[in-house]
């Protein structure tokens, strides 16, 4: 190819910041830059969500793609690690179970390892299920290590927002990427609901573009009020509406995984960060007033407040159409499930590795938005189901709240998986699933679902080789997480946090 023959560059207009712009941009920029000019506007007036604190695994091959050194990420994003999520009074008051990242157990092509657990249970031994997940494990005891000899850990990132989209930004714009600062007032189109031609700020300025994202959260200036894509509510399986948020000072040792824990009318979370740690309130506003709310967080946090409480408000839902002419929605735009598993960010970044991938460098990309509006509302209506089985499979009737979510109609999809689960023990993944068979099998069991039966496959092995293989794989991750050092004091060694070392050194004594 001549130089003369070199495709002409396609203008993104990244309308919106936050995780999800910075997001956009740092890996449009890092992987198609020279065949892009990426404009990102945004406006220091509009304040940003900025709660999305807590990722899973899969954000790590994300940061690879835009070449993020995670040490240096995690040390300006005060970021601690993760391996999971520590379920608290969610089938009963009094219970606790983590969902972990890693598997566990060993699974054959018949089955997954839970048959073979089911069966020792079923004869009086085989301990606890957690016992063979070394993440579950690891997390349970405060550990963590990477490289070196340690043990190989699926593992996430607690992270501060607002630090990670300036280091995403700093990444972005080191590749290319320009930012103009402006409100957009007015988005000009071809015709009445036709291709967007140009953002209007209110200073005037007119940025012109041929694709555009929408960042804007969930205004959805572009692609609801703009391109008229419908939003799906899916307010009557995920009731709660509403959170209440707040930072506090660290009380105690950061932990490798974040809490959530059920109250009467939804659930809180607790994030350790470095030097910090986030928590919020999440609720259905018609059990449980924004007062009630704020109140009962600041009555069970633990630290020293460091910012006042704010509300926000959501709907769960997503956009029909994710993509509409030359609109993408990315984030918030596009919609939202709940924050109960961590996957907002996870969203983001699977929306923009396949924009990637089907980026349109034509005018025609009818056939490309098709594929890529399908992908994206398989994976999130598995994760809305995923979400659902937590409040579903609920025992309590303590509250109202939990007495209507237990007996609410679910989608069919689930009810499948429910009714599958509970028969014969059986869990899949199918090919648009963020979550594995472990997670399921974790969620299901840790909510007290009691399979009727489960795959005999075990039974063939017979009691005293099933006992010594079981008993070998409890000793084998009881051995690796007893020579991994503290989470505290590897990410002391490894990312202290600028304002978070002497912290890290007052809780390791």
């Amino acid at each position: 190819m001549t130089p003369t023959d070199a495709p002409q560059r396609r203008r993104v207009v990244i309308a919106g910041g936050g995780t999800a712009g910075w997001l956009a941009a740092a890996a449009l920029a890092q992987q198609l830059g020279s065949l892009l000019d990426i404009t990102l506007v945004e406006s220091e007036e509009i304040g940003t969500i900025g709660v999305g604190e807590s990722t899973i695994p899969t954000a790590r091959s994300f940061h690879r793609l835009i070449g993020l050194d995670e040490r240096r990420f995690m040390a300006e994003t005060g970021a601690t690690f993760k391996l999971g999520i520590a379920f608290e009074n969610w089938a009963r008051i009094g219970d606790r179970y983590i969902h972990a990242f890693g598997e566990t157990g060993q699974s054959t092509w018949m089955g997954a390892f839970h048959h073979f657990w089911l069966q020792a249970r079923e004869q009086g031994f085989g301990g606890d299920f957690g016992d063979y997940c070394l993440e579950l494990r690891a997390a349970d005891a405060g550990r963590f290590a990477i490289g070196g000899k340690a043990p190989e850990l699926s593992y996430a990132y607690h992270l501060d927002a607002g630090r990670y989209a300036r280091y995403l930004r700093e990444i972005a714009e080191q590749a290319g990427a320009r930012r103009v600062e402006g409100m957009i007032e007015r988005v000009e189109q071809q015709g009445e609901g036709g291709d967007i031609v140009a953002l209007v700020l209110r200073s005037g300025q007119r940025i012109e573009g041929d694709l555009f994202l929408d960042c804007t959260g969930f205004r959805a200036l572009l692609i609801g009020q703009a391109m008229g894509s419908p939003f799906e509510d899916w307010g009557h399986w995920l009731p709660t509406d509403s959170a209440v948020v707040v930072q506090t000072h660290a009380n105690e040792p950061a932990r490798p995984y974040t809490r959530a824990i059920a109250h009467g009318a939804g659930w809180r979370w607790r994030i350790p960060l470095q030097h910090r740690v986030g928590n919020g309130l999440v609720y259905d506003s018609r059990h449980l007033s924004h007062d009630e709310a704020r109140d009962r967080l600041l009555h069970e946090i633990e630290g020293d407040i460091v910012s006042e409480p704010r509300l926000i408000r959501f709907r769960a839902g997503r956009r029909i159409d994710a993509w509409r002419g030359n609109c993408v929605a990315l984030g918030l735009a596009g919609g939202f499930v709940e924050p109960l598993e961590s996957t907002a960010i996870h969203l983001v970044m699977i929306a923009v590795t396949r924009l990637l991938q089907l980026f349109p460098f034509g005018p025609d990309c009818s056939a490309a938005a098709a594929r890529f509006n399908a992908l994206a509302a398989a994976e999130v209506e598995g994760i809305r189901d995923f979400i659902i089985l937590h409040y579903v499979l609920t025992e309590r009737d303590d509250t109202a709240f939990w007495r209507e979510v237990r007996a609410m109609e679910i989608p069919a999809s689930l009810r499948e998986r429910i009714a599958l689960f509970r028969e014969g023990a059986i869990a899949y993944q199918d090919g648009a699933d963020l979550f594995r068979v472990d997670s399921w099998a974790q969620v299901m069991l840790g909510q007290r679902l009691q399979p009727q039966r489960h795959h005999q496959m075990a039974a063939i092995m017979g009691e005293p080789r099933l006992r010594q293989v079981l008993a070998d794989m409890r000793a084998q991750i009881a051995r690796q997480v007893a020579v991994l050092p503290t989470h505290e004091a590897f990410l002391r060694d490894y990312c202290p946090a600028e304002g978070g070392e002497a912290l890290l050194r007052r809780q390791v004594g």
